[in-house]
């Protein structure tokens, strides 16, 4: 039996292309991967980015679940602290009455977005000091057992939909670890701690309601083709995209903008954040992230399909899944 799989879709958009194309890519991603046994399909919350289509993360959550009839969807993550508890826990517990079993909820304490669009979000900046809390607070609604007298979510109380935290340093696995809760680290684009977060989550676990063992997700980047070189030619542009959204101050730039850009320190940390990515075709595919589950510790992998094209990612999704078949967990 393969290790759980599943997918972190960013719902990208391409340059030239709108947030209607990155969403309807989003459902024919979801499609391809219920068709190819992954576990789940997670979004994440972002705001202010012209390159990503998810914050409204439960809304497009719906609107995949429509156009699905198995696999597990879910927030990876929504950023907690930029929302009251008890509006997440009716969001998620109406998605759970519109799709039962079949909704999981990720939280995370970053912010997701610059100090700008804090303030736009009404964000307090010490809102995160709040975030163990606010998931006691969450969890309860969603058990059906408030914490705050006299309220209750309503869709949400009872559905138990189970919680995941989300993290990339020592803070969230510890948290995780206390609560009795699946940690998913965000080895994906924040590799640095990656091991002695997973070994301190291990650790340091306390069996709950939900979870009577430690169970980690861990996040990896996967550009499989059909032949090495357009894997590569798939990760070259990546990396320019990458360049663009993270230091191209809004600007629209060419590939050769983009590559003065590499060339000018942006390399260094665009190479950071992909450390852990999986690039060719279904053999090396395979050997890396069986390689890489191991190095990670992992339960399950969690895959940001990163080709900048919808075509090359649905292919890419296809690779990976017949890729893992031969390995096993």
């Amino acid at each position: 039996m393969r290790i759980p799989l599943s997918i972190l879709d960013l719902a990208p958009i391409a340059r030239g292309q709108t947030a209607g194309s990155s969403i309807a890519a989003s459902v024919a991603l979801a499609q391809r991967a219920e068709e190819h046994g992954y576990q789940r399909v997670w979004y994440a919350e972002h705001h202010n980015m012209p390159s990503i289509a998810s914050s409204a993360t439960s809304v497009l959550i719906a609107h995949v679940g429509a156009h699905t009839t198995s696999i597990r969807l879910g927030a990876g993550g929504v950023m907690l602290p930029n929302h009251s508890p008890l509006t997440i826990a009716e969001q998620f517990g109406t998605l759970d009455a519109m799709y039962p079993g079949r909704i999981d909820l990720g939280l995370g304490r970053a912010p997701g977005s610059d100090q700008n669009t804090m303030y736009a979000l009404r964000r307090n900046p010490n809102s995160a000091d709040r975030f163990p809390q606010d998931v006691l607070e969450l969890q309860a609604y969603l058990a059906g057992e408030t914490r705050v007298p006299g309220v209750d979510a309503i869709p949400g109380k009872g559905s138990d939909v189970p919680l995941y935290i989300l993290g990339s340093s020592m803070f969230g696995a510890t948290l995780a670890a206390a609560l009795g809760l699946p940690y998913a680290f965000a080895s994906h684009f924040a590799p640095q701690l990656l091991e002695p977060a997973v070994a301190a989550y291990r650790r340091e676990f306390k069996p709950s309601e939900q979870l009577d063992a430690p169970y980690v997700i861990a996040g990896v980047n996967v550009v499989a083709a059909d032949t090495v070189e357009a894997a590569h030619q798939n990760l070259a542009a990546v990396r320019r995209n990458l360049a663009i959204g993270l230091f191209g101050r809004g600007q629209k730039l060419t590939d050769d903008q983009a590559d003065e850009l590499l060339a000018q320190g942006a390399g260094h940390h665009v190479g950071q954040m992909l450390t852990h990515t999986a690039v060719g075709t279904r053999a090396e595919i395979g050997e890396y992230l069986d390689g890489f589950r191991k190095l990670a510790d992992a339960d399950e992998l969690i895959v940001a399909h990163q080709a900048p094209a919808p075509d090359a990612r649905l292919r890419s999704v296809t690779i990976t899944a017949e890729a893992m078949e031969s390995v096993s967990a």
